[in-house]
C-alpha cells in the first residue's frame, strides 16, 4: 500500500480518537458495497438535474459517518459541491433563536469541491464561475483576454445564468447578489466581494445593515435559509459543478429537544425537504441525514413521532433482516461482518506500520484471533460496534510497536482480555474462515 505519511497520521489518529478521518477513506473502506452502490444510484441521479433524499440509520459507532465522508470524497470527484453540518442544541432545522439559520452558516462555512476538500470553498466557486465563463466566451467568439469586446460578450453570458434564477423562490435577490459581485470582481473591489460573500454565508443581522452595505432589503433566516439552498444547487449547476450534496449527522439532536412543539416544526423541515426532492420541486440537490434508530423510530420523539413522515418512511411488509430494500428512504446499516473486520485490520496494520516505519509483525493468525476475542463478548453480536473493535486494535498495534519484546499473544491473553475466557467458544461455523 502506498499511503503519504501525512494520510496515514490523519487516518490511525482519527480511528484512535474514535472519529472519521476526512481523507484517506479509501484506504480503509471495507465492506458497504450495497449502501454504496444504492447511494451512488441517487448521485446519477442528482447529476442528471434530479433530486434525492436518504436517512442513514444505526447505532452510535456503526459506521453512519464513515459512509457519509466516503460519499462526500465520490462527489467531490465526480465534480459536485458538497456542504456538511453536524446538528447540536445550537444548530437545528428549525428554531426561534437563529437555531436554523445556524445549521446554514454551518453548511456555508463547509462548503467543500475537489480543488478545496476543507471547505471554505464559496469564494473559489464565485471567483471561478466568472473566470470560467470569461475563457469559454472568448474561446468560442475567437478572442483574446485583452479584446475589448469580450466584456460585453461575457457579461451577456452571466446575466443569462442569472436571469435564469429570478423564477425561483428568493431567486431575485440571489441573482441580485451575484450581479453585484460580478461588478465587484471586474473592479478588483474586494471589499464589496466580501460582503456578498458575507450576505451569502447569512452573517447579516438585520435587513438595515445589508441595505446599508449591499442595497439589498433582505437576509436569510431561520424560516427561508433552505430556500437559499435549493438556489445555490440550481447556480452550482450553471456555474459548471455536478450538482449540490447535504449532509446533516447527529439527528438525535433533535430527538433531544425537550419541547415537543420545536421537535415537531424541526421534523416538518424535514417532510419540506424530503416532499421537494420526491415531488420534483428541488433539482441537483440530494439531501442525507443520519441518526440513531431510536432518534427515527421513536414514535413519541422521534422523527416517526410526526405522523406525515412516518407515514412516509415506516418499511412495507417485505423487508426484514438480511433483506433490506436499498430503494427505500431509509437505509439501515447492517455490522460488518466478522470476514469484512479482518479485512480492515489488516489495512490498518499496513497503514500502521507505514506511518511509524516498521516491518509488521503481527500473523494472520493474530489478527484472527483478535477478532474473534473482540466478538466472543457477552452480548457483542448485537452491542459491539466498528468503532469500538478499530480502537482496540489500533491500541493493540501502538502497544506492540513501543513494546517490540511483547508477545501479541500474551496482549490477548491478559487481563484486559480475561471477558472472552468466561465467555463459550463460538461454534466452529461462526469462525471456521478463521483458522488459519
Amino acid at each position: 500500500m502506498k499511503i503519504p505519511k501525512r494520510i496515514a497520521s490523519v487516518v490511525i489518529n482519527s480511528l484512535k480518537g474514535g472519529v472519521v478521518p476526512r481523507i484517506g477513506l479509501p484506504y480503509i473502506t471495507v465492506g458497504r458495497e450495497t449502501e454504496i452502490a444504492a447511494l451512488l444510484h441517487d448521485v446519477e441521479i442528482i447529476a442528471d438535474g434530479g433530486a434525492s433524499f436518504r436517512f442513514i440509520v444505526g447505532r452510535y459507532g456503526s459506521g453512519k459517518s464513515f459512509l457519509l465522508q466516503t460519499i462526500r470524497s465520490y462527489c467531490m470527484d465526480k465534480g459536485f459541491a458538497v456542504v456538511d453540518a453536524d446538528l447540536s442544541p445550537e444548530r437545528r432545522l428549525q428554531g426561534t433563536k437563529g437555531q436554523g439559520l445556524a445549521t446554514y452558516k454551518e453548511l456555508i462555512r463547509n462548503m467543500s469541491t475537489k480543488t478545496r476538500p476543507e471547505g471554505g470553498a464559496l469564494t473559489l466557486i464565485l471567483d471561478r464561475w466568472i473566470s470560467t465563463v470569461q475563457s469559454e466566451t472568448a474561446s468560442q467568439n475567437g478572442l483574446n483576454a485583452l479584446d475589448p469586446a469580450l466584456p460585453a460578450l461575457v457579461e451577456k453570458k452571466i446575466f443569462e445564468v442569472i436571469r435564469s434564477l429570478n423564477e425561483m423562490v428568493h431567486g431575485f435577490d440571489f441573482a441580485k447578489l451575484l450581479t453585484i459581485y460580478y461588478r465587484a470582481y471586474l473592479d478588483g473591489d474586494d471589499d464589496s466581494k466580501a460582503k456578498v460573500v458575507k450576505w451569502f454565508r447569512g452573517e447579516y443581522a438585520t435587513k438595515t445593515e445589508a441595505k446599508a452595505e449591499l442595497g439589498v432589503n433582505i437576509v436569510i433566516t431561520d424560516d427561508d435559509w433552505y430556500e437559499y439552498i435549493k438556489l445555490f444547487a440550481v447556480f452550482l449547476k450553471k456555474a459548471g459543478y455536478a450538482g449540490l450534496l447535504i449532509l446533516i449527522d447527529e439527528l438525535v439532536n433533535i430527538y433531544k429537544v425537550p419541547n415537543s412543539i420545536t421537535r415537531q416544526y424541526n421534523y416538518e423541515k424535514i417532510l419540506t425537504m424530503y416532499n421537494d426532492t420526491l415531488q420534483g420541486k428541488a433539482s441537483y440537490l440530494g439531501i442525507i441525514m443520519s441518526g440513531t434508530p431510536q432518534c427515527i423510530e421513536d414514535t413519541r420523539r422521534g422523527v416517526f413521532s410526526y405522523e406525515a413522515l412516518r407515514s412516509r418512511l415506516t418499511d412495507g411488509r417485505f423487508s426484514r433482516e438480511g433483506v433490506q430494500d436499498m430503494l427505500a428512504p431509509i437505509i439501515r446499516l447492517e455490522p460488518l461482518t466478522h470476514e469484512e473486520m479482518l479485512v480492515l485490520t489488516e489495512k490498518l496494520t499496513e497503514i500502521h506500520a507505514k506511518l511509524f516505519d516498521y516491518t509488521p509483525t503481527l500473523t494472520e493468525n493474530d489478527l484472527a484471533d483478535f477478532i474473534r476475542i473482540e466478538f466472543a463478548r457477552i452480548g457483542a453480536d448485537v452491542h459491539i460496534t466498528p468503532r469500538e473493535v478499530i480502537r482496540d486494535f489500533i491500541e493493540l498495534l501502538n502497544i506492540i510497536h513501543q513494546h517490540p519484546e511483547m508477545q501479541v499473544r500474551t496482549l490477548l491473553g491478559s487481563d484486559g482480555f480475561d471477558f472472552a475466557k468466561s465467555t463459550p467458544e463460538p461454534s466452529d461455523a461462526s469462525f471456521a474462515e478463521f483458522e488459519v
